[in-house]
């Protein structure tokens, strides 16, 4: 619950104002000028610069010191990543300054599931056009994973994934980043890796499938060869899809392809294409809402294009929803979506 004066404030489009910048985002490398030039026509804000989590949790706490109630994001979905973990481990939901994201990242999945798109110059433009004109502000809420496992940080973010999609999104790190491609071609090639994992099939090494067990309340529900496992507390991934059907009133979406699933290349389209409640568990396919998520298994996963390791002898990998929170988008910038 955000405080009632800041939200008042909010209102009358004179909220303090903070802008954290990440110029090294995928879209904001070759256009940081432009996007810097943006950054000072919000009106009374403070700008800071970050590269890593440590100039991003000192920021946030400067931000947090100063009072601010609003805090724009200038970046991609690990520089919010970093946002929430340090808000979530320092601060009370109630003490959080409203957070809004200006999409500067590489995939930008975050900023696309509330409606904002758009070149990084026009979201701010509308952030701008919204605080002087005392526009309501539109408010979205989305709860948020928390994943902990014993002897580890907890990591919070908005998407998690293992197997063939934390594959992909390794190499693409190490190999695709370097050549500076961004945006709908770099989540294409994401997404097509996904496929090749499908078609190369059993084969071990970079893209061998994940081998996991499935708990709930102490319990093994599912273990096995998984091609890839993902839970996200957003309702549309990248371009738009919505790869999960289950019916529960619960906010983790959770989805999960056995390797031996029949049909894989059809079911993944299917899957891909908003037609998942087509497929059936006994072919390998399986999709529910969940408030918890237990794995046990010694694998890579990615949160938020963060990646990081599972060791089974910790103990279970917990995922929970955390929140919710809320995200401030401009009236303009929805419209627009």
């Amino acid at each position: 619950m955000i405080e009632k004066s800041r939200m008042d404030r909010l209102r009358s489009g004179a909220p303090a104002t903070g802008l954290l910048f990440n110029p090294l985002s995928g879209r904001i490398r070759k256009r940081k000028d432009a996007i810097r030039r943006a950054l000072t026509e919000i009106p009374g804000a403070v700008c800071r610069e970050v590269t890593n989590a440590q100039e991003i949790n000192a920021s946030v706490d400067a931000f947090i010191d100063a009072g601010i109630d609003l805090l724009i994001i200038v970046g991609g979905d690990g520089t919010v990543q970093g946002v929430l973990c340090h808000l979530f481990a320092t601060q009370p939901l109630a003490k959080w300054p409203m957070l809004t994201v200006v999409p500067g990242g590489t995939t930008n999945m975050t900023a696309l599931d509330l409606g904002i798109s758009g070149s990084p110059e026009s979201i701010l433009q509308q952030l701008r056009d919204y605080l002087l004109k005392q526009t309501p502000p539109l408010l979205l809420e989305r709860h948020v994973l928390c994943i902990e496992q014993s002897e580890a940080a907890k990591v919070y973010g908005m998407f998690f994934g293992v197997g063939l999609i934390a594959r992909a999104v390794i190499f693409s790190q190490s190999k695709i980043k370097q050549l500076g491609i961004t945006g709908e071609i770099y989540s294409a090639i994401i997404t097509i890796g996904y496929i090749i994992g499908l078609i190369l099939g059993r084969r071990h090494g970079a893209w061998a499938p994940v081998q996991l067990s499935i708990i709930d309340k102490g319990i093994e529900l599912h273990r096995g060869t998984f091609a890839f496992l993902f839970a996200s507390t957003l309702d549309r991934l990248l371009f738009g899809m919505r790869p999960y059907w289950g019916q529960e009133q619960e906010p983790l979406h959770v989805t999960f392809v056995r390797q031996q699933s029949k049909r894989p290349l059809r079911s993944l389209f299917q899957l891909l294409s908003g037609r998942g409640d087509l497929l059936k568990e006994k072919d390998g396919y399986h999709s529910c809402n969940n408030r918890v998520l237990e794995l046990r298994m010694d694998d890579d996963y990615i949160v938020d294009g963060e990646s990081y390791r599972a060791a089974s002898q910790d103990g279970p990998l917990r995922i929970t929803a955390a929140g919710p929170i809320s995200f401030l988008v401009a009236n303009s910038a929805n419209a627009d979506s």
